[in-house]
């Protein structure tokens, strides 16, 4: 049987997200920049990550409490040994929808089949430009644009459904912006364009660098003929457009500009097993790893879950202004911890 909680702000729980690793292949700036995660930088080691029968276990406890989809992120998930024998255990947890995964895409043609068939369908690929050079500059790894646009090819070959995220940056690669929205409007490849948030300590953040929602829109519209799409559910966090001539969706997430604490649904674990109600979380997450690992009960377990949602308070991007911004800074825990 499913209870029904709800946090102080009688936002329900729907949504897990499951962090399996901090590593990652790349080093963008705006998560894991070269000059703080070097070649020398110490990444947790095995047994301070959560193993799969924990996360299996932390899922069913959630999906007891309302819990439908769960998304798999980093780091790099796909940088997680054997991570399909984790998604074919997800997959089989009673009340559990959606099981999605967000990658830069790598990694794609070498594991997607095993997890396809593990039962895997939905995948996110994070890709900030089309342009080769800028994404090359983008990502510190002298990776191409065309390498992950072929990694997306092969996905879309064997069945998964594919969305494109892109964080957009004033300056940086906002140019990238039409021709990316061509180029998988006629791959009829849903994209979806994000605001520069402040996520962690270490990018560099700044209201300046924001390319607002209003600001993206204008622009597309002198170059494409788009209406707006209804909300699919509550709590979805892309404003949806819809090209005219082919109806190709693509999305707008008003992380910044226009906020969506109030309709949050997502409580997240991070690599090293922490809870964390808010993507903006500061560093002092409920240590679900040592609770569960001190022998509780998975009732046990559902109690403590409980009350870490009906505490919940955290409205960040509701609240953000210059110096909520400077207050946090150096005190939020970063990406490659929690996930997108």
């Amino acid at each position: 049987m499913v209870e029904q909680i709800k946090d102080k702000l009688g936002r329900p729980i729907r949504d897990l997200r499951l962090s399996v690793t901090d590593r990652c292949n790349f080093r963008c700036d705006y998560c894991m920049p070269k000059e703080i995660f070097g070649d020398d930088y110490v990444f947790l080691p095995k047994d301070e990550l959560l193993t799969f029968d924990e996360m299996v276990r932390i899922s069913k406890v959630y999906a007891r409490l309302g819990v439908k989809k769960i998304r798999i992120t980093g780091g790099e998930p796909l940088l997680r040994r054997n991570l399909d024998q984790l998604i074919a255990q997800l997959v089989q947890i009673e009340g559990i929808e959606d099981i999605g995964l967000t990658t830069n895409g790598l990694l794609l043609k070498k594991h997607g089949q095993k997890l396809y068939d593990a039962g895997l369908r939905r995948i996110n690929v994070s890709l900030d430009a089309i342009d080769n050079e800028v994404f090359k500059a983008l990502n510190n790894r002298n990776i191409k644009a065309t390498t992950i646009l072929e990694q997306i090819d092969y996905a879309v070959s064997i069945g998964f459904d594919v969305k494109v995220n892109v964080v957009v940056q004033k300056g940086v690669n906002d140019d990238q912006i039409i021709p990316m929205l061509e180029y998988f409007k006629h791959k009829d490849i849903e994209i979806r364009f994000i605001e520069f948030m402040d996520v962690g300590n270490d990018n560099g953040w700044d209201f300046s660098k924001v390319v607002s929602k209003d600001d993206m829109l204008s622009m597309i519209e002198q170059h494409f003929e788009v209406t707006p799409v209804e909300p699919k559910y509550f709590g979805e966090v892309a404003k949806y457009y819809r090209h005219e001539d082919n109806g190709v969706k693509f999305g707008l997430i008003t992380s910044v500009s226009q906020s969506f604490c109030s309709t949050c649904t997502r409580a997240r674990l991070s690599s090293d097993g922490k809870f964390y109600g808010c993507l903006f979380a500061t560093v002092d997450g409920f240590n679900v790893k040592e609770f569960m690992r001190s022998g509780v009960t998975d009732e046990e377990l559902l109690e403590q879950f409980k009350a870490l949602w009906q505490v919940r308070d955290d409205r960040y991007s509701d609240e953000r202004t210059e110096q909520t911004v400077a207050n946090r800074r150096r005190k939020k825990i970063n990406m490659n911890y929690i996930g997108g």
